[in-house]
């Protein structure tokens, strides 16, 4: 029998990696956050200077990438074993990542990568699609979702702190247009995954979000 799985999807913002984390570590499971699997090729792509309307370069780049995931406190991501985790929520990564995740081709080589995490005890995966394409038998389902306005706030809140310069009014439009982005895209688009529970984190704290996943999990 295959190892259970609980899946966390939702968009961008909602609070999907901390709460994954968390419950993976009290689950004492294994984790995948399939975002940083597409921004880690994004950042491979960018490194390399590539057109990214070249998707047949984008694959090759795919094939090649060797990554490795820390899930501590704090995920820790290496790509080809350099430290890439401080990268992966800029907003340039993030708006190249759903560029390419967009392209079936470079999703029919990361799926497989993706599903090789699901070994025992068990799996939280996390991402838009884990649910839905990635892991549709999953026994455990989640949608974890937030207003795009209450997103914004929270992204401006973490740049503010790092001392990062930014502007509420374009953030809340980029989270927008990548909502849309996300949702009409052909291949594997956002949406709530059958079977799965829908949370609205825009009002709870992490704290209730995370006894919520757990309680049904339970």
């Amino acid at each position: 029998m295959s190892a259970a799985v609980l899946t966390i999807d939702g968009p961008s913002g909602a609070g999907k990696g901390t709460v994954s984390r968390a419950v993976a570590r009290l689950l004492g499971w294994n984790y995948l956050d399939s975002g940083s699997i597409y921004r880690s090729l994004a950042i491979a792509c960018l490194d390399a200077e590539l057109d990214f309307t070249n998707v047949e370069a984008v694959c090759e780049v795919a094939r090649n990438m060797v990554l490795s995931f820390d899930c501590g406190e704090n995920l820790l991501v290496r790509l080809n074993g350099s430290d890439i985790t401080s990268r992966l929520g800029s907003e340039t990564t993030g708006n190249a990542a759903s560029i390419v995740a967009a392209y079936p081709p470079v999703r029919a080589l990361l799926l497989q990568k993706q599903k090789d995490f699901r070994r025992s005890p068990g799996l939280v995966a996390d991402g838009r699609d884990m649910g839905s394409v990635v892991f549709p038998d999953a026994p455990f389902k989640v949608y974890l979702t937030a207003s795009a306005e209450e997103r914004a706030n929270r992204r401006y809140k973490q740049l503010i702190e790092k001392g990062i310069d930014a502007n509420l009014l374009q953030i809340t439009r980029e989270i927008e247009e990548r909502d849309r982005r996300d949702s009409e895209r052909a291949t594997a688009p956002l949406i709530v995954p059958e079977g799965a529970v829908t949370i609205d984190s825009s009002r709870l704290s992490i704290q209730q979000v995370i006894d919520a996943v757990m309680s049904l999990v339970r």
